[in-house]
This record gives structure tokens, sequence and C-alpha cells, in this order.
């Protein structure tokens, strides 16, 4: 996403999951690392549940979003 759109639209659904997804990567690279950390696990999980609904939500009401972010994020397959 552009920088002035991030700052313009911090509510928005699309800022929203650009701002989970970045958190899963981070976590997800941390659980490569360290596999018994559980806590950062269920936190990961936790985030994907989120996004997953979020996407829903937009996917239900405005395809054409939904298409374009998950083209940009490169988070499902097409």
């Amino acid at each position: 996403m552009v920088k002035e759109e991030k700052e313009e639209n911090r509510g928005s659904v699309e800022f929203q999951v650009f701002s989970f997804t970045n958190k899963i990567r981070r976590l997800a690279s941390h659980l490569e690392l360290h596999e018994k950390d559980f806590s950062s696990e269920r936190s990961l999980r936790r985030l994907l549940g989120k996004r997953r609904r979020l996407l829903a939500y937009l996917a239900k009401k405005n395809r054409v979003r939904y298409k374009k972010l998950i083209g940009q994020l490169n988070i499902r397959e097409q």
C-alpha cells in the first residue's frame, strides 16, 4: 500500500488486513526459529482468524476491492 493511503485510512478493512499480514509474516518467521514457542503460535492463530474474517467480510461487501487486496498482498490463490 502507498504510504499516503496507510496514513489516511487506518480504520479501513484494507489497512487492517495489511497490518495483520505483516504481523503474521513476522510471527511465522519467528516460529521457524523457535518451534516450541506456543504462546506466539497461539497469537499467530488468532491473527489468522481475524484476517480471515475481515477478508470474508470484504469479499461479501465488495468483490473488486477483495480481489485487488489479495493480489497486492499475494496471500491467496486466485
